[in-house]
């Protein structure tokens, strides 16, 4: 197997690359496209056919070009509001080689957000970086993420590895019983606290 992280280091935004070597197909996580010649250089690298773009969450809106250029890397693009028209849904499976990326629906930072598993991990973009997101900087459905933090992301065992779609304190990395015991808003907190966090939480400027 192969694993690597990119960090765009202007945006803080974090790109994963998931690879079975021995069948030589890969997944993207959270790829942009300002990245793309970074990303297809290490595809070749190393002759990996990209079987999956997996996207966490999305802000077409604001940049309405990233869907198409991301396309351009010749791999079914999975995001939440897309899943339907690919015949996904949650808990499925993505296989690439040998190895299988579950998806999970984890909405709250944006609508329809996702989080996919694999192995012993969670990559969960910007669920648990509240206020990191360059593009977003509160959630735009508090009581979802709520939801999806302690019913989907706090159940999984102590141990799992959590990886952010955003650097938060120069980490990319944490695990769930970290995330449970000290994350700054959700630890602690019971539900009516922490939207009043949210509330609370200055507009982006």
């Amino acid at each position: 197997m192969y694993f690597r992280i990119l960090n765009n280091e202007t945006s803080g935004e974090l790109t994963y690359l998931l690879a079975d070597l021995d069948a030589r197909e890969a997944v993207l996580i959270d790829p942009h496209a300002c990245d793309l010649p970074v990303l297809l250089a290490l595809l070749a690298e190393r002759d990996l056919r990209l079987r999956w773009v997996l996207r966490s969450h999305h802000h077409d809106a604001l940049q309405p070009e990233e869907f198409g250029h991301l396309a351009l890397l010749g791999a079914a693009v999975v995001q939440g509001d897309a899943l339907a028209a690919l015949s996904l849904a949650d808990g499925v499976v993505l296989p690439f080689g040998g190895e299988l990326v579950r998806i999970l629906a984890t909405p709250g930072h944006t609508s329809t957000c996702l989080s996919f598993g694999w192995r012993d991990r969670l990559f969960c973009g910007g669920l648990l970086a509240v206020t990191a997101c360059p593009h977003q900087q509160r959630p735009a459905d508090p009581e979802a993420l709520w939801d999806s933090v302690t019913q989907r992301v706090f159940t999984l065992p102590d141990e799992t590895l959590l990886f952010a779609g955003h650097e938060q304190r120069v980490r990319a990395v944490s695990t769930v019983l970290e995330q449970r015991r000290w994350h700054p808003y959700f630890a602690g907190q019971t539900r009516d606290e922490f939207l009043a966090h949210m509330a609370a939480l200055p507009d982006k400027k």
